[in-house]
């Protein structure tokens, strides 16, 4: 379960943006997952609650926004939403690999007191 190494990042992340900024709790995380990420967002829930745990973060809300995965047609320039790594176009059938959005894994924000 990776999920727990990828929250221990993102609180230890979001314990040293507070405390550099003089603030004394983490209230919440929002974290941009892609798609095609590999992320479980329930397992990082889980992970997230024992990860804060007796640190400046307990009790803290975890928000997970979703990106969904858009592929790159080459053929025809077509952006479209993919559910894959290999996709077709569906504007012009071709068989499309380059996936442009959906990877992401990002700590978009912290609240903090």
């Amino acid at each position: 379960m990776h999920e727990v190494g990828i929250m221990q990042e993102a609180v230890r992340m979001a314990i040293e943006t507070a405390t550099a900024q003089g603030a004394g709790r983490v209230h919440g995380l929002r974290l941009r997952v892609g798609a095609m990420s590999g992320v479980v967002p329930e397992a990082m829930q889980f992970a997230f609650d024992m990860v804060c745990a007796g640190t400046i973060a307990e009790g803290a809300k975890l928000e997970i926004e979703r990106v969904p995965a858009t592929c790159w047609c080459g053929t025809c320039q077509a952006e479209f939403e993919c559910a894959d790594f290999v996709n077709e176009c569906p504007r012009c059938h071709a068989l499309s690999g380059e996936l442009r959005r959906g990877r992401e894994l990002n700590l978009a924000s912290v609240e903090m007191s």
